[in-house]
């Protein structure tokens, strides 16, 4: 076995919504598109859209664990193309500085509910401070929405996740959206994906 793929990661989710992610992602992506993806995880994500979004000349992966950004690289050696950059530790805890490659989309896949509300907070004040006008947002995942009755297997996911750690939890897409409102955020879309998941767009107002 070469020694990459010892180090890289798995998800079986990430094989099945990947390409109803890119359906989804494609049609409101800006043109070109720069991709700053925030904890991108396994890898998969990346390599799989930044070969398959023809929209896309650059995708920056990143992540806060050393063994995810191994995994990224590892993953990495796949790509067909230059798009996929090597990826990058970036907390956005902690306020970080710009990218060292201007971006235009922003993306997060999965995050949202598999971190502290903290961290929603941090992605959306470097989308206030770095994202261009007319460049978007795109989240991944779980919501709650008014109106709507939760779907069984939400509900026990977010048991789980509160589980694990009392920090984590499937958010209300309201509160996302009006976060992203303080931040010059306007919602664009929010389209139904598979297994109770939804895309929610933004864009960067002004």
């Amino acid at each position: 076995m070469q020694p990459h793929l010892a180090k890289r990661l798995s998800a079986p989710a990430a094989l099945r919504n990947r390409e109803p992610i890119r359906q989804a992602l494609s049609p409101h992506l800006p043109i070109p598109a720069s991709v700053l993806e925030i904890a991108s995880g396994t890898g998969e994500h990346a390599l799989y859209l930044s070969d398959n979004l023809v929209q896309v000349t650059c995708w920056q992966p990143t992540d806060v664990d050393s063994t995810a950004l191994e995994s990224i690289n590892a993953w990495q050696t796949d790509a067909k193309t230059n798009k996929l950059l090597p990826a990058a530790f970036l907390d956005v805890l902690a306020n970080p500085s710009p990218p060292l490659t201007p971006f235009n989309t922003l993306i997060a896949i999965n995050m949202v509910h598999i971190a502290p509300w903290t961290a929603t907070e941090g992605l959306m004040r470097l989308a206030n401070r770095h994202l261009p006008v007319g460049g978007i947002v795109y989240l991944y995942g779980p919501y709650w929405q008014s109106g709507v009755d939760p779907a069984p297997s939400n509900l026990a996911f977010d048991a789980s996740l509160r589980e694990r750690n009392p920090l984590w939890g499937i958010r209300h897409l309201d509160e996302v959206v009006e976060l992203a409102r303080c931040n010059q955020l306007h919602l664009k879309t929010c389209i139904d994906m598979p297994a109770n998941n939804l895309s929610v767009i933004f864009t960067r107002t002004d």
